[in-house]
Order: structure tokens, then C-alpha cells, then sequence
């Protein structure tokens, strides 16, 4: 497995991936499969050009997850989280958030945080897992949403 970056040239990719990742898990995210399907080309390629965006997948080959980085001053928040169902159980979602990690150190960042599904047990062993403790703070996951989210965070 290689993890890569993408840049906004890569923009196509990127939105095959989050198309396949709200299809596959649309209670993981804030955002809505029918949303993003509205956005044009100069959208994705903003959305990369903004945040640092990962990929994992088997070495030349198909992709096997995604993981954003977006900076806001000294903290990442990690975002865009998803693993190929294929994939899951193997250390893709591991290997992501540990690149994540080493990518806020880079660029001098102590603090990572992310939102969570409060339903989505996996992905909150997942964080747990990888240092992240829960912050206590719990929202809805969109507006008029009645499902929520809970906050976690891991300082570097």
C-alpha cells in the first residue's frame, strides 16, 4: 500500500472517491452524496487546492481510502475519512490518520481534531485507537439532522 497526495489536477479522482464514499456510507458524513454530484469541476479542484487530501491504495493501483487534512491556523481538523469496505479490517484506516498525524506535525500543527457519527462505533474504535479521546462537545450531524456527531481530538 502507498499513500499519496492530491493536488487539484487530480480533481476527477478525488470526486469518483467521494462519490463511491457517500454512496457506500452516507451516515459517515455531514455531507450529501446529492450535493457534491452539483458541483462542477473548479469546485473539486478548489477542495484540493484548500485542504491536503491523502490516498491510499495498493502500490499502481485502485484506491483503497481517502483522508483530508483542512488547516485552520495551528490545528488540523482530519476530514473526508473513508475506507473501501474491501479494505477495512487491513490498516488502510490506520495508515491514514497516522499520515494525517505526521502531516500536521510537518507543518507545526499540535492538534488534530475530527467529527464522528455518534452511530458509527467502527470509525470511533478506529480514532480511539489511534490517540484521539473524545472532547464531550456533541452536535447534529447537519442541521435538521437528528443524528449527531461527537468531537475527538489528539494533541501531538
Amino acid at each position: 500500500m502507498e499513500i499519496v497526495q492530491l493536488v487539484p489536477d487530480d480533481w476527477a479522482m478525488f470526486r469518483a472517491l467521494r462519490m463511491t464514499a457517500l454512496s457506500e456510507a452516507p451516515y459517515a458524513f455531514s455531507s450529501t452524496l446529492e450535493g457534491e454530484q452539483q458541483l462542477g469541476e473548479g469546485a473539486w479542484r478548489a477542495k484540493l487546492a484548500t485542504r491536503t487530501q491523502f490516498v491510499a491504495r495498493e502500490v499502481g493501483g485502485s484506491p483503497l481510502g481517502t483522508a483530508g487534512a483542512f488547516r485552520e491556523g495551528d490545528v488540523i481538523e482530519l476530514i473526508s475519512m473513508w475506507v473501501e469496505p474491501r479494505a477495512r479490517g487491513r490498516g488502510v484506516g490506520a495508515a491514514l490518520v497516522d499520515r494525517i498525524v505526521d502531516h500536521a506535525r510537518a507543518v507545526g500543527c499540535r492538534t488534530v481534531y475530527l467529527h464522528v457519527a455518534e452511530d458509527n462505533a467502527i470509525a470511533g474504535r478506529l480514532y480511539t485507537r489511534c490517540g484521539f479521546t473524545r472532547t464531550g462537545v456533541v452536535e447534529p450531524i447537519r442541521p435538521g439532522e437528528p443524528r449527531l456527531e461527537t468531537t475527538m481530538v489528539r494533541v501531538l
